[in-house]
């Protein structure tokens, strides 16, 4: 059994409905009572400005499956909730699941890098991961509290309880 972290994303056809979708479809994939989600955020998209504000959070789940596995099932709930594989690269999305760690495993193929190779980067992952796990440490030995000082918010706000 390996703890994972998914990050959620969406902006497109009724994103909070897709992310809630998404955190629902996670129950499949996750050891019984495992499964925790963030609170909600809404952030500012990361590629092209001309799209709507994106929703964003993180889940953490204990589960079975083997990394490929895991991207397979991301990948499978994406598509059910309207994600299409030829979107442009940061652009606006039905639905966006990346698994950003596999327990302290460190994997780069053609298909997946875990850790995610943004996470450390991208306000939208480290601050809902925090709400989760204040005190991760990533698999290379940096501590997630020393990313967050060097992550501004940029505009990204908490959504209110839904």
């Amino acid at each position: 059994m390996t703890t994972v972290y998914v990050a959620l994303g969406a902006n497109l056809n009724a994103p909070l409905r897709r992310i809630r979708a998404a955190q629902q479809a996670l129950l499949a994939l996750a050891e019984p009572g495992s499964l925790r989600h963030s609170p909600l955020y809404s952030s500012k998209p990361m590629g092209p400005a001309d799209q709507p504000d994106y929703i964003n959070g993180v889940s953490v789940f204990d589960t079975q499956l083997a990394p490929h596995a895991l991207l397979d099932a991301l990948q499978a709930i994406e598509q059910r909730e309207g994600r299409v594989r030829k979107d442009e690269r940061w652009g606006p999305r039905a639905l966006d699941l990346d698994l950003l760690l596999y327990g302290e495993q460190q994997l780069d193929d053609e298909r997946l890098t875990v850790p995610h190779y943004g996470m450390k980067q991208r306000e939208f992952v480290l601050y809902p991961l925090a709400d989760l796990a204040p005190s991760l440490t990533l698999p290379c030995g940096t501590s997630l509290s020393s990313l967050l000082q060097q992550c501004p918010l940029n505009g990204m706000t908490p959504l209110p309880e839904q």
